[in-house]
């Protein structure tokens, strides 16, 4: 009998170590990850990857477009300051400033043409001399369409061969030049010479944008005063 017991007991007890390698087999399996499991997270971190890489990229795009924008206007500012500097300079009696309207097919093309020393019209100042200079547009080359924003300077002394252009600011479409008469208490599309005008509104067509640049430059410095 006791013998019986004895040897169920042995086969109960190896039923039960047979059993645990088949049921540690089956928790270790359990703790793993599936295969849809891994295809899921591979799927979300690429959704994830994508909107990273879009957001990036449109700031990067709209840093660039902001960065080329900002040198553009310092262009147009370098420009207010160069003729500000320049016609507050000229004198009355000297300056013999003229301007004529002039319109190729749609676009104005207007020119200003004063008589000056050295100094910022021609960016120098050490040039021998008096000069005629020219603000006017200019195609980039022979055949070209793009026009340039620039001014010539010839010695008045000198020959057509002497004259220089200098360009100032590329790829503009249009180039408008009025000039304020305080007797006429009017802004005039042309100006006869012999005085110089009051004020001075300078309209420039941009390339890259839809609106043009305008600024209006006083030749007359307005005394300070509290």
């Amino acid at each position: 009998m006791l013998d019986t017991r004895y040897s169920m007991l042995n086969e109960t007890g190896g039923d039960s170590a047979q059993r645990r390698p088949a049921c540690a087999a089956r928790r270790h399996y359990q703790r793993g990850f599936t295969l849809l499991e891994i295809m899921l997270a591979v799927g979300i971190l690429g959704m994830m990857s994508l909107a990273i890489f879009r957001f990036v990229q449109s700031n990067m795009l709209a840093l660039q477009l902001t960065s080329s924008t900002a040198a553009a206007d310092a262009q147009y500012d370098a420009l207010h300051d160069l003729l500000t500097a320049q016609w507050q300079s000229l004198s009355p009696l000297h300056a013999n400033m003229l301007g004529e309207p002039f319109k190729l097919g749609d676009r104005e093309r207007d020119e200003i043409k004063w008589s000056c020393s050295a100094g910022p019209a021609l960016l120098t100042r050490y040039a021998a001399g008096d000069f005629n200079v020219t603000l006017r547009l200019q195609p980039e080359n022979e055949n070209g369409e793009r026009l340039d924003l620039g001014f010539t300077r010839k010695p008045q002394k000198g020959s057509d061969a002497d004259e220089t252009w200098v360009p100032l600011i590329k790829n503009v479409t249009s180039l408008e030049i009025s000039y304020f008469d305080p007797g006429a208490n009017n802004w005039l599309p042309r100006w006869p010479g012999g005085r110089v005008p009051s004020l001075i509104k300078i309209t420039v067509g941009r390339a890259d944008s839809a609106v043009p640049w305008e600024t209006i430059v006083a030749l007359r410095r307005t005394p300070y005063s509290q």
